[in-house]
């Protein structure tokens, strides 16, 4: 990545010739990661809310792979007809660059934005492979048994992956990330016991955290997360980090202004709905639309933000 990339993309201009939506068709929201996981539940809560507005049928294609990398390549290659659209955690727009040398797809070049949906922070999770306690107490066992240090999240090269790496960081834990094709897959394995502790979205682990089988230790944001009142954030805790990130929909490259505009009133209109409303708290999101052009400045200040936390990782991509 180059940092005139983070002028270029709040700048982006999306004027070129309109297109209008073929009401025979169907639109494809495409998910980089396995149905269950948080950007699979909210990319659903859309499109159904969105067939309404927009006059045609909307369902959600998931295509799993490389921490939501993979479906990127489909989008990239798409007609710029508003038919084919992808819900992605911002880590494959913002972790991604800094990672790989080739990652197939420029990330401010290759998609147009649209909309952002919602923000959130990150829930630190212990499973029964974990000792009883809080987070440091927790951590200090990880840290005496570095055998069986480990943190699953939804996939290498995500947002959480790093928000693990940067947590082991600060508390003085060498962690050691078990990558998932998704957050319903890692939460799995915490419940099963494989992995002791897991770094994802709120949503992957909350209701197994109120039905017992887990237990959400910390929370990353500035501020208790709402899902979570008695919850207490890192700070809190005593580790002195913050990670957040967000869910943005992205088209292909090439849309019109007027299409992206009409895209991101129908998005607007279902995260203005209550119901809808409360079901994103209710996952531990926070529904947070913006348009296109404060999704695009949104993307290049998380791309700014975690270069060089990635550069000091000391993790290399495969």
């Amino acid at each position: 990545m180059k940092r005139r990339h983070f002028a270029t993309l709040a700048a982006a201009s999306l004027a070129v010739p309109a297109i209008t939506f073929a009401q025979d068709r169907t639109m494809k929201i495409m998910v980089g990661f396995a149905p269950g996981g948080s950007a699979d539940t909210i990319a659903r809560l859309l499109a159904e809310r969105m067939r309404a507005s927009l006059g045609q049928n909307v369902v959600v294609d998931n295509k799993p792979g490389a921490a939501g990398r993979l479906v990127l390549g489909d989008i990239r290659r798409a007609a710029p007809d508003g038919q084919t659209l992808v819900l992605s955690p911002s880590g494959a727009m913002v972790i991604a660059p800094w990672l790989y040398n080739n990652i197939g797809y420029d990330p401010i070049k290759d998609f147009t934005p649209i909309s952002r949906i919602v923000t959130f922070d990150f829930a630190v999770t212990a499973g029964p492979a974990a000792p009883q306690g809080d987070i440091r107490s927790v951590l200090a066992w990880m840290k005496a048994n570095p055998a069986r240090a480990n943190y699953g999240t939804s996939g290498a090269g995500t947002v959480p992956h790093f928000t693990g790496l940067m947590l082991g960081k600060t508390a003085g834990v060498p962690l050691t990330h078990v990558p998932y094709k998704g957050g319903a897959l890692a939460a799995q394995d915490l419940i099963g016991g494989q992995i002791p502790l897991m770094v994802d979205t709120a949503s992957e682990t909350l209701e197994h955290h109120k039905a017992g089988k887990v237990r959400i230790l910390a929370v990353t944001g500035e501020q208790r997360n709402r899902a979570l009142p008695d919850v207490p954030t890192l700070k809190e805790a005593g580790i002195n980090m913050t990670a957040d990130a967000y869910f943005g929909l992205y088209g292909p490259p090439g849309m019109s202004a007027e299409l992206v505009a009409r895209i991101d009133r129908a998005v607007a209109d279902a995260l203005k709905v209550p119901e809808i409303q409360e079901k994103i708290y209710g996952y531990g999101l926070v529904p947070n639309h913006a348009s296109a052009r404060d999704l695009a400045a949104t993307q290049a200040a998380h791309l700014k933000r975690w270069e060089e936390p990635i550069k000091t990782s000391g993790f290399k991509a495969e």
